[in-house]
């Protein structure tokens, strides 16, 4: 269904007087968990629990001032541009309270009172405890006011009316604090409250439909608004479960980015050097516990691998060539790669993917594993579009898709050129 339909019909709803809440209702846990807290440890807890939730990494636009917001995020209904959420006064939340605060993040409203476009991911939010919350707003009150007042968002008609809001909450936000499960331990439940609510992982990793809610399964694998990068399932084996892996190799690949099992690339790799290195060892394993026990999903098709003809088989071993001059020094004449240094690409779920956009666009583009305190100059993969052409890198990843035990579908021309303009 075209999104103007979707939205026409939305509308009809509103006509109806359905789902409509008032502007203004009444701000929920109106009082703070802790009032007696030490205003230094609060805020040193509020910088950490900003840095689990990698705030920094959306309210900070690229060569920006910290938390001053302007990132711009590109999505299906428009181009948001973050706020800037320094204590300025005039330009930032200066003058938010700790309720504001809390509205936002667990009610998905402004200071006013109006509905938030769930760009910003108050459907996970939701679920961060009071207490958290106010250790957030008492460290961002504590930063150095920037004044910077970033350019309003852009978004497309008609959800440019705020209005449809109400009923895309009523369809699609369940509001709710985490509740711990009784049958799980205290390291899981932590676990869970960091993957659901403050890491948000849902954002990135569940597919959305074309109003922007999660559809399908949880953590089942989608593509990332506005980005040419597909994040993937966290409960299929096909892809980036992690039920099959040792406990140690989950902690390293989310404090490292890189493990003997896969690596961290495009914005993961991001996410690793602004947030999930500087997590506890204790918060980094209870993530990892929590990752390791969601239940599996029904394996996800890797498209159709193709019949050995004369025309693929001449294919591959033009692709072969392609590999032994470009990418057999790094990655070895049998894909093995070099531990720590380069990711084997023989047995790799990253490089089979179903869709092959993330390959094409780590050769297209280049890239690093993330820079960590542990390794501050990570080795990476120089950029290949300037010196391959389609044709070439279409053929050298069908390669790679399909030797060393590797099964996936072709890639074509058409997809890298795709890819490489930009388009979703």
């Amino acid at each position: 269904m075209k999104p103007v339909v979707i939205a026409a019909a939305l509308a009809g709803l509103i006509g109806l007087g359905l789902f409509l809440a008032p502007m203004n209702r009444p701000p929920v846990n109106e009082s703070s968990a802790s009032r007696t807290e030490d205003p230094a440890k609060r805020q040193a807890k509020g910088a950490y629990l900003a840095q689990a939730g990698n705030c920094m990494g959306c309210h900070t636009a690229q060569d920006g001032r910290p938390y001053a917001g302007g990132h711009i995020l590109a999505t299906s209904i428009g181009t948001f541009i973050t706020p800037n959420i320094t204590p300025d006064p005039e330009t930032g939340i200066g003058q938010w309270t700790e309720q504001d605060f809390w509205r936002a993040l667990h009610d998905g409203k402004a200071r006013d009172g109006s509905p938030l476009y769930p760009a910003f991911p108050y459907t996970d939010y939701t679920k961060v405890t009071r207490e958290d919350a106010d250790a957030i707003f008492a460290y961002l009150q504590s930063l150095p006011p920037v004044s910077q007042r970033n350019p309003p968002s852009r978004i497309n008609f008609p959800f440019n009316l705020r209005p449809l809001l109400y009923v895309w909450r009523a369809l699609y936000f369940e509001q709710g604090v985490y509740r711990p499960e009784a049958a799980k331990n205290d390291e899981w439940n932590r676990g869970a409250y960091l993957v659901q609510g403050l890491g948000h992982c849902n954002a990135c990793h569940t597919a959305r439909n074309p109003l922007g809610a999660s559809q399908g399964n949880v953590l089942g694998g989608g593509q990332l608004m506005g980005s040419n990068w597909y994040a993937p399932s966290l409960t299929s084996l096909q892809e980036g479960s992690a039920s099959d892996w040792p406990m140690d190799d989950i902690v390293q690949l989310l404090t490292t980015g890189l493990s003997s099992r896969a690596a961290a690339t495009g914005p993961m790799a991001d996410v690793v050097s602004q947030s999930l290195q500087y997590l506890t060892p204790d918060d980094a394993r209870a993530m990892a516990t929590y990752l390791k026990s969601l239940p599996g999903s029904a394996p996800h098709s890797r498209g159709t691998a193709p019949e050995l003809t004369d025309e693929v088989d001449r294919q591959f071993r033009r692709g072969g060539e392609i590999y032994e001059k470009y990418c057999q020094d790094c990655h070895g004449s049998f894909g093995q790669g070099a531990p720590g240094v380069y990711p084997a690409l023989a047995g790799n779920r990253g490089v089979t993917l179903a869709s092959p956009i993330n390959a094409i666009r780590s050769i297209l583009n280049g890239g690093y594993a993330p820079v960590t305190e542990s390794s501050p100059r990570p080795y990476g993969m120089p950029p290949f579009a300037q010196i391959l052409p389609d044709e070439d890198i279409a053929l050298v990843l069908s390669y790679i898709r399909n030797a060393w035990g590797n099964r996936g579908s072709l890639v074509t021309a058409v997809q890298v050129d795709r890819s490489r303009k930009g388009a979703q």
